[in-house]
């Protein structure tokens, strides 16, 4: 049988789950509409642009029939996600930290299925969705039997947890469908949703993207609002605190500790690129490094790694808040350096982490002050439309204007 052989293929590609749902409109698509509606998407507008393709599957691929989902489990060892404390000063999310483009070895990975279809059905058309395709992929991974929505919006299984990246092969032949999940296991645990520091899930199943964590260190361009910035805490680069609470990924942490899958093997081979490891490793020892490196620096260290999305200035902007968070004495120079870089946002989230730094050790108070005062008239000093030069006086008047 023809889908029971592409299912063993893409498993023994090293994918962990695998199913195959029929080409219908999402069942989801009215939640995304009220989504949209709600504001929630923040800056990520192609979302909205591309809401009429979200559709239908058709709107990818033409005289779509069937779409097969596969399942690459990416949980790091460790608890919880690799994080050692005493060893790294900053985080950044499990998916980030695999060295290579996911995007293109997961696409390698389907080509075997991919060369079964057309061995099969030589007029057969295919295309690859791996989250860059309007095509809602937790959708059809749910509908291919692969898992339920969790509270925090993940994709869960009872055996593989949430860590899952997913990709899909649209194709015009029509292959039998699985059932589809229609039970969910969270229960009565809300752990994911009372762990966000930023207060990210208004509603059990809802995320507002806008004070998700992986929002504000990826997709906003500008400074995340004031509010919001101690929540990011010590993430330099998305975020996996939903994650590490859930109870299905704590579980299946207890699997490894007795035996490494094959799956987790290949993913070790496919992403050994030790250069990149290195310099991600370097980044969460001290992030202030992003605040000094030039961007010709940024891409030779970053530049085939996921920080390159951000780019250099995202990256450092990340970094300032980063420090402003959990920064000691020795990240000032970095800061200072930061205060003058080319990029706004960075004088201003610079501008920021200089007050958190000084308002935690007092002997910097004195010097901050004086960094911020030699830096104010060398902004734009138009009140009305400078927002570094509101953020750098906003600044100045946390360290010299007693609170009421």
């Amino acid at each position: 049988m023809i889908a029971a052989r592409l299912k063993q293929t893409l498993l023994d590609a090293g994918f962990a789950l695998v199913g195959i749902a029929p080409a219908v409109s999402p069942l989801g698509l009215g939640r995304l509409q009220d989504w949209i509606q709600a504001g929630y998407a923040g800056e990520m507008s192609y979302i909205e642009r591309r809401q009429h393709a979200y559709a239908h599957p058709e709107n990818v691929l033409p005289q779509v029939a069937s779409i097969v989902m596969a399942a690459w489990n990416y949980q790091p060892q460790g608890s919880p996600a690799g994080f050692h404390e005493s060893r790294q000063r900053g985080r950044i999310a499990a998916y980030a930290q695999l060295p290579e483009d996911y995007h293109q070895w997961l696409k390698e990975k389907l080509q075997p299925a991919i060369s079964i279809l057309r061995e099969h059905f030589p007029n057969d058309r295919t295309r690859t969705a791996i989250d860059t395709a309007p095509l809602l992929e937790r959708e059809y991974a749910s509908l291919a039997g692969l898992g339920w929505f969790g509270k925090n919006t993940m994709l869960i299984d009872r055996q593989q947890g949430s860590y899952l990246l997913l990709a899909g092969i649209l194709t015009q032949t029509d292959l039998p469908p699985d059932a589809p999940h229609q039970t969910h296991h969270c229960g009565s645990c809300t752990r994911c949703l009372d762990i966000c520091p930023t207060e990210a899930f208004p509603q059990p199943g809802v995320l507002d993207a806008r004070k998700c964590i992986s929002y504000l260190t990826i997709e906003q361009k500008g400074l995340p609002a004031e509010p919001l910035r101690k929540g990011i805490g010590p993430w330099l680069l998305g975020c996996d605190l939903c994650q590490d609470v859930c109870p299905w990924n704590t579980k299946r942490q207890k699997v490894w500790s007795r035996a490494q899958s094959t799956n987790e093997q290949q993913l070790t081979t496919v992403t050994d690129n030790e250069t990149s490891e290195a310099a991600l490793v370097e980044a969460e020892n001290d992030p202030s490094l992003f605040l000094t490196i030039s961007e010709e620096e940024f891409q030779q260290r970053f530049g085939k790694t996921p920080l390159e999305r951000p780019g250099r200035s995202g990256m450092a902007r990340n970094a300032a808040i980063v420090m402003g968070n959990i920064g000691t004495c020795d990240d000032w120079p970095a800061i200072e350096h930061g205060l003058a870089d080319s990029s706004a946002v960075v004088r201003s989230a610079c501008a920021w982490a200089a007050v958190e730094l000084a308002l935690r050790e007092p002997l910097l108070k004195s010097i901050a002050e004086t960094a911020l005062r030699n830096r104010l008239p060398l902004e734009d000093n138009s009140l009305e439309t400078s927002a570094t030069y509101r953020e750098l006086q906003a600044a100045l008047d946390r360290l010299t204007i007693p609170p009421a």
